[in-house]
């Protein structure tokens, strides 16, 4: 039956087709019908593989990698951790350390001087009544 064909009757089913369908859904009919035949084909192969164990392409593709020591890499964490711990602990102390040597120089209000202090994180200034 196919070998009946001749070119002019391939060209009436091309025109056919174009009057039918329209001169631009062609080529996406053409691709969905590539696609649909690839996932057949797939399918067909999958079949034929059935019961057959194979790797998966994402096992076949990945790539061995370094063993890493958990216990280690928890160890090290620990020590960052405690180093990190031990230099907030020295600047809190040199903080605290500078707020008292500022504190103790620092003149009162009786002297007569006018003296800043923090009040609810605000700087005032305070002056003598006397004056």
């Amino acid at each position: 039956m196919l070998r009946n064909l001749s070119p002019a009757h391939i060209m009436i089913v091309v025109v056919v087709l174009v009057v039918l369908f329209g001169w631009k859904r062609l080529p996406d009919m053409a691709r969905s019908l590539g696609r649909s035949a690839r996932v057949f084909k797939s399918e067909v192969d999958e079949l034929k593989k059935d019961g057959k164990p194979d790797p998966s392409e994402a096992s076949r593709s990945t790539v061995p990698g370094d063993v890493v020591d958990t216990e280690e890499r928890r160890r090290v964490a620990d020590e960052q951790l405690a180093e990190a711990e031990r230099r907030a602990a020295e600047a809190r102390a040199e903080a605290d350390r500078l707020r008292a040597a500022a504190a103790a120089t620092r003149p009162t209000a009786s002297s007569g001087v006018p003296s800043s202090t923090s009040m609810n994180g605000a700087d005032e200034v305070r002056r003598d009544p006397a004056l």
